[in-house]
């Protein structure tokens, strides 16, 4: 898998930075992913845990060349609701 990630005009930094992402974190829920969904504006979002027990929403586009390539537009900490909610959807699938 490969990915790209927007750079914020403002800091030259990639978005997930703003969010207190790390791109490692970003890899492991894009190659683990509990949840991959569509979401707006032909973007997709995967939800998942990484390695270090935090668990995300990353918001995404699949890239056309090379395969198997992502465009990662942000990502955020899933918090209080929107974790309980996942949580209660993994449950259910079991």
């Amino acid at each position: 898998m490969d990915f790209r990630f927007y750079i914020d005009p403002a800091t030259d930094q990639p978005h997930i930075y703003n969010h207190d992402v790390e791109e490692y974190e970003v890899e492991d829920v894009m190659r683990n992913a509990l949840e991959d969904r569509p979401a707006r504006n032909n973007t997709r979002e995967a939800l998942g845990q990484t390695r270090g027990g935090r668990y995300l929403r990353i918001i995404y586009v699949r890239d056309d060349y090379p395969a198997d390539s992502f465009f990662i537009i942000t990502a955020i900490e899933l918090r209080d609701n929107e974790l309980r909610a996942l949580r209660r959807r993994q449950r259910r699938r079991r």
